[in-house]
This record gives structure tokens, C-alpha cells and sequence, in this order.
């Protein structure tokens, strides 16, 4: 398994893979979210895979994408109350259902701390939905800490 910069041959795959990051999130949330819905249309995705300030990394198999991890630098030049940090923010971290398990996606983000040094980034942030248990846990295993809490009442 080797992680890597994604190509645009990698979209379709990549596509299949949001799909199925959707779907969890319409299975916990269906008043939320839409359900056989992709996060990024194909033009987006193309937009994201051009963008040096968003790369994504993908985990492949012998040619074959078993994961991926979307990600975005954050800077708040000259803001009123934030230090000027920078950030990489995970967007997005995906393993294939049928791969879960077997460690791809400790891979994929241990990948991504790496890169986010060689960056000089000061730290790496990600949302998780509270009804995606599965997702809290993995990441609560790798060590990541609770930054904020997003809280809301249905009316």
C-alpha cells in the first residue's frame, strides 16, 4: 500500500468513495443529509485535484484506491482574535467499506500528519458528525482531541 497525490484518473474511484461517505452520513442524518448524493460534483472534483491548496491523497493498492483523504490549508492572516497559525484541515477521510479494519485509514492519516509537517503546518484539524460512532472512535484511537463542539436544536 503506498499513499500518494491524487491524479485525475483516480476521480472515478474517488467518486465511488464519496458516495459511500454519503451514505453514512444520510443513514445517520436523512434530514440532513441527501441520500445517493456525492459531496463534490465531477467539476469540483477536477477544481479540488488542481488546487495546491487543497490536496488530496489517496491510498492505493497495487493501482487500486482503497481510501482517500481530502484535504484544505487554513490561515487566518491578520485576524482579529486568531493567531496566524496554519492549519490542515481534513475535509474528508474515506476507507472503502469492504476495507475497513485492516489499517488504511491510520495510514492515510498518519501520511497526512507528515505532509502537514513538511508543510510547517502548526496543527491538522477534521470534523466528525456525534452520530458517526464508528468515525469518533477511530479517530479518538489515533489521538486526536476535541477542538469544538457544534450544537444545535431542532425546530
Amino acid at each position: 500500500m503506498i499513499i500518494r497525490r491524487a491524479v485525475e484518473g483516480d476521480k472515478n474511484r474517488i467518486g465511488e468513495l464519496l458516495s459511500q461517505v454519503l451514505e453514512v452520513h444520510h443513514k445517520a442524518r436523512p434530514d440532513i443529509f441527501r441520500g445517493g448524493a456525492k459531496k463534490y460534483t465531477e467539476p469540483e472534483l477536477t477544481e479540488i485535484l488542481n488546487d495546491e491548496n487543497r490536496p488530496i491523497f489517496v491510498a492505493d493498492d497495487n493501482g487500486e484506491v482503497k481510501g482517500y483523504a481530502f484535504c484544505i490549508f487554513v490561515r487566518h492572516i491578520n485576524d482579529n482574535i486568531l493567531t496566524d497559525i496554519k492549519t490542515l484541515y481534513i475535509d474528508d477521510l474515506c476507507v472503502d467499506e469492504s476495507c475497513r479494519g485492516q489499517g488504511i485509514g491510520k495510514q492515510l492519516y498518519s501520511f497526512v500528519l507528515d505532509y502537514a509537517r513538511s508543510q510547517n503546518c502548526y496543527n491538522v484539524t477534521l470534523n466528525v458528525w456525534a452520530d458517526n460512532l464508528s468515525a469518533l472512535g477511530f479517530y479518538e484511537s489515533l489521538g486526536l482531541h476535541k477542538q469544538k463542539i457544534g450544537m444545535e436544536m431542532i425546530l
